[in-house]
């Protein structure tokens, strides 16, 4: 088993390292406060200075999973030749990326929404990473005229049901099993249809 180990009073770290570890293959089930600690180094005891349940050790992971989930979310977009199209293809990005990395972070996946997280795992401006990641696309793709502001209203919300959906379905509905190839050809249309339906 890999020790993460700490130093410097970094213990904090140390155990939401261990919990990523840990729920990276057995999602939010396989984290616990004695396998944390015994990675990290230190006694079970140790990680109350810190955490004051192991629900407040998932919480933190969540967050930490958030970010990840966000970075591969915001990864740059191919340069288009108007603004229309880079905001349209920021949005597409942004869609891909959040089915890829479930497809990718199963397990990190079940943590991030399903794991004592949910869109309340809030950063510095109130908002969770990955909805931030969508809340700024739909906003550029008004900002560029390619959404009327009226259809914006609202509008994070089918958006986010039809990729969170479409990841349900790979990772545990009837898609389950299906080539990735063929995965990745479905999450493309749709992305598609979903950015297709906003901008008419």
């Amino acid at each position: 088993m890999t020790r993460t180990g700490y130093h410097h009073g970094d213990l904090r770290a140390a155990l939401i390292e261990s919990g990523l570890q840990l729920t990276q293959v057995g999602g939010p089930e396989a984290l616990t406060i004695r396998e944390a600690t015994r990675r990290a180094g230190v006694s079970p005891n140790a990680a109350y200075r810190h955490f004051a349940d192991r629900e407040a050790l998932l919480r933190a992971v969540a967050s930490a999973i958030q970010d990840r989930m966000a970075a591969r979310m915001l990864e740059p977009a191919t340069t288009r030749s108007s603004a229309q199209s880079r905001a349209r293809s920021q949005l597409r990005t942004v869609g891909l990326g959040y089915i890829e990395f479930a497809l990718d972070e199963p397990g990190w996946f079940a943590v991030a929404f399903f794991g004592g997280s949910d869109l309340s795992t809030l950063n510095g401006d109130g908002v969770a990473p990955p909805f931030r990641a969508l809340v700024d696309a739909l906003d550029a793709m008004v900002d560029t005229g390619a959404l009327q502001p009226d259809q914006r209203i609202g509008a994070e919300w089918p958006c986010w049901a039809a990729v969170h959906g479409f990841a349900e379905l790979a990772l545990h509905g009837p898609l389950r099993g299906t080539p990735r190839h063929d995965l990745e050809a479905l999450a493309q249309r749709t992305v598609d249809c979903i950015i297709a339906g906003l901008a008419q």
